[in-house]
């Protein structure tokens, strides 16, 4: 191992752990004083019960625990969103759990939260996948209920979800652990099934207060809307349960009976590790965004027995596409290459740039992957587009919109992992979230902007001077040097992976050595859904 190895195993493992102390943080949702309520009322927390619920010898893929790191700090905060939410295995059934953390706010929907919800249920569709519902939430967070009541993707979406779902035959399991009120009482109900916890659960449209000030009736809320009434009176909710645990066991006792589902057929052979060494990945890394490595060593420590089958090698050199398989899963790579290569007697750094041949050499392998029923895997590190006289005469934007026409038309699923830089149109072309991959998760080395840091402050300097100027004003060396310095931090601090994973532009962010994780348990989702729709991109500039 030389220097640079152990330089750069070191920072990233350094990455890694700065990764785990937030998730810790995380992980204890609106603090000791408010789980030691909900312990009072005999409740668990929404992680023990999601815990609980699922298979302990079977994986858990979490979905969204870092959304609004970072946010709404005038408010208090809302860790994860308030709602934790992933894929893990019920009864060897692989489902989305989402569970309200009543330690956050009592459950209440943050604008955030609402968007989370969103994504579980758009995996959920998308991958066919059952859902269960643990609920358990006060409903919307009024002080900004404009931010989450009328709108198309607002908390309604939800609800229309629900009906959607029901439709398509997705099962949906609610278990009403907690409050469940106004708008909010429509998820528990509209699923297929509802169960309720007696004594804590309470579902209803209006609590006995507003009831009161409404129509002036004096009534309690168990009365109203408690265990008993609903499943003795009102026939709403179709289980009563004496305790969270009674509620968990019977999920997973539906769940154990439920049939098998058909299948899309993906590829698979019984799984191998790789030959060479995962953790490798920490050292051939490096430390900063701009230096060169070979993104094949990666690969190669990504795949079964470290055997990638590389498409059209000698060409297109800053993309690497090839065959290979990830815990027995057939896949497609697609991935940005940054090494330093000879080109005659001259070396020339690759530096994640795509240029013409490149776009053509992976349009044309996403339409195989397509052909064969092969899922895609894209790993980003790409600084954009070529750009210059000379790839504008070439036709780089057509070639360009060749690919992009390719990822954004694909059938199969798409799994994309941000690994470094994922800047500009790059992002796009490498199946950013725009283009609807299954999943999309990032190391804790990555930038996702529109352009670097350093080009865009510069730009943003440019804009601010010219400004100035307009205005008759004028700075010298020393305010011009503090202005790019602000302007610097400002937009480097937006282009972490943990400012995209707050705002979910991002599923998580993964240890690299979780990466084969993510795409196994995301192909194994996507299995459930079978392909229904024929491979066409339309019409494309020759």
């Amino acid at each position: 191992m030389d220097l640079e190895f152990n330089k750069n195993e070191d920072i990233n493992k350094q990455k890694s752990y700065e990764l785990i102390t937030r998730l810790k943080k995380v992980y204890a949702g609106g603090g000791e004083k408010a789980a030691a309520k909900q312990k009072e009322k005999g409740k668990m927390l929404a992680r023990e019960r999601i815990s609980y619920l699922l298979d302990n010898d079977k994986p858990w893929l979490e979905i969204g625990a870092l959304v609004a790191d970072g946010m709404y700090a005038e408010h208090g905060g809302c860790p994860s969103g308030g709602v934790v939410c992933g894929i893990g295995y019920v009864s060897g059934r692989q489902c989305v759990v989402v569970a309200n953390d009543a330690t956050v706010k009592a459950g209440a929907w943050f604008p955030i939260t609402a968007k989370k919800n969103l994504r579980a249920q758009e995996i959920s569709i998308e991958n066919k996948l059952p859902i269960i519902y643990l609920v358990d939430s006060a409903g919307v967070y009024l002080p900004l209920q404009d931010e989450i009541f009328p709108d198309k993707e607002h908390f309604g979406r939800i609800f229309r979800n629900n009906a959607i779902m029901s439709s398509m035959g997705i099962i949906q399991i609610s278990a009403i652990m907690g409050s469940c009120v106004a708008g909010g009482a429509y998820l528990p109900i509209m699923s297929d099934e509802a169960m309720i916890v007696e004594g804590t659960g309470s579902v209803f449209l209006a609590g006995s207060y507003l009831v009161k000030s409404a129509i002036g009736e004096d009534v309690d809320n168990e009365s109203l809307g408690g265990a008993t009434m609903h499943c003795e009176i009102s026939g709403v909710t179709d289980y009563k349960q004496p305790n969270d645990k009674a509620a968990l066991d019977s999920i997973r006792n539906i769940m154990s009976m439920t049939g098998d589902y058909i299948k899309a057929g993906f590829d698979r052979i019984k799984p191998a590790v790789p030959t060479l060494d995962e953790k490798d990945i920490y050292g051939i890394l490096p430390d900063t965004r701009d230096k060169p490595y070979d993104m094949k060593e990666i690969i190669l420590r990504l795949l079964d027995n470290s055997e990638f089958e590389e498409y059209k090698a000698e060409y297109g050199k800053t993309i690497l596409c090839g065959l290979g398989r990830i815990d027995g899963w057939a896949v497609g790579i697609v991935a940005n290459q940054r090494k330093v290569v000879k080109s005659g007697k001259k070396e020339m750094q690759l530096g994640g740039v795509i240029y013409s041949d490149s776009a053509d050499k992976a349009t044309r392998f996403i339409m195989n992957c397509n052909q064969k029923k092969i899922p895609l895997v894209f790993l980003q590190d790409v600084t954009g587009f070529m750009v210059g006289s000379r790839s504008e005469q070439g036709g780089i934007i057509k070639d360009g919109a060749k690919m992009v026409n390719a990822v954004a038309n694909s059938v199969v699923p798409k799994f994309t992992i941000v690994i470094g830089n994922s800047y500009g149109a790059g992002n796009y072309a490498m199946c950013g979230k725009a283009y609807d991959p299954r999943l999309i998760y990032a190391w804790p080395s990555a930038k996702i902007a529109v352009m670097g840091g350093a080009q865009a402050a510069k730009t943003l300097l440019q804009i601010q001077q010219a400004s100035q100027k307009a205005k008759g004003e004028t700075a010298d060396k020393e305010q011009e040097d503090e202005m790019l310095k602000q302007i610097s931090e400002r937009y480097d601090s937006q282009t972490t992976p943990y400012y995209a994973a707050a705002r979910l532009w991002v599923d998580g962010i993964i240890d690299p050595l979780e990466t084969r994780k993510v795409i196994s348990m995301g192909i194994e989702a996507a299995n459930h859904a079978p392909i229904e729709k024929a491979f066409n991109v339309g019409i494309i500039q020759t």
